[in-house]
């Protein structure tokens, strides 16, 4: 069985950005990925800061309609980790042994409680590996 994998809300947010084409087809790749096979899976937390930045920050902003249409489509079917008190738990364990803000620690124990083997984000420390998890940045070649 192929490894599970995480995505960051930075890789849905980069699968919208035209001004970055290289970063635009790996993000929509490693989606596609995850909606054919079933690989790969987000959060609660990636959901809500996606809807956020993609009708507030986008330079053009995605229209409520077309964000419902992108929730049932392709968040919903890769959400598997919801709130919960041991989530953070795990969050506060991570952010006090890695040193990581208490939101990436929380996207972090995410992967690890949904027993991912990969996160794949921009944002964190690039071949970290924290318990069975390995961070990796997808845009490094």
């Amino acid at each position: 069985m192929k490894d599970k994998f995480f995505l960051d809300t930075n890789i849905l947010v980069y699968s919208f950005d035209g001004s970055q084409p290289e970063k635009q087809k790996i993000s929509r790749d490693l989606i596609a990925k995850s909606l054919d096979t079933g690989q790969g899976c987000i959060s609660y937390q990636v959901v809500q800061e996606f809807l956020n930045v993609a009708t507030r920050k986008f330079k053009v902003p995605l229209t409520y309609e077309d964000s419902r249409i992108f929730l049932s489509t392709v968040l919903t079917p890769l959400c598997e980790v919801f709130a919960s008190i041991d989530l953070y738990n795990s969050a506060l364990e991570i952010a006090e042994r890695w040193k990581y803000t208490f939101y990436d620690a929380l996207i972090i124990a995410s992967a690890l409680q949904n027993d991912c083997h990969i996160l794949y984000s921009e944002d964190l420390q690039d071949g970290q590996i924290i318990k069975e998890l390995k961070i990796q940045n997808p845009y490094i070649i």
